[in-house]
């Protein structure tokens, strides 16, 4: 199971660390990992990814530069770094496993409830 947190109200330009915990009993530092994020009306998009060991991320052109995708798989947890951030990026943003190096959702699996970001102008 997968907790995403951190979400919340911030001003354009401002920043948010967004958190995603695994818990149960899980092989997580055997998972690449990534984020998505739907906005109201829009379709789940992937927004960054980073593989098994940390050592290779890849990020969509939209949040290349101002967001950073980081794991502790000691903590079983996956961070996301946003700064910069716009009013566009308001959104649901979501966690997901994959058992390989994909930016594609379908791929994905175990998906957490979503934490809120709301950037406002």
């Amino acid at each position: 199971q997968l907790q995403a947190s951190g979400g919340g109200l911030v001003q354009a330009g401002g920043s948010l660390r967004l958190s995603c915990a695994a818990s149960g009993r899980t092989f997580f530092n055997t998972y690449v990992m990534g984020w998505f994020r739907q906005a109201p009306g829009k379709e789940r998009e992937f927004v960054a990814r980073i593989s098994s060991s940390g050592d290779n991320t890849y990020y969509a052109d939209s949040v290349k530069g101002r967001f950073s995708i980081s794991r502790d798989n000691a903590k079983k947890t996956v961070y996301l770094q946003m700064n910069s951030l716009k009013p566009e990026d308001t959104a649901v943003y979501y966690c997901a496993v994959a058992p390989i190096l994909t930016t594609n959702l379908l791929h994905y699996a175990y998906w957490g409830q979503g934490t809120l970001v709301t950037v406002s102008s």
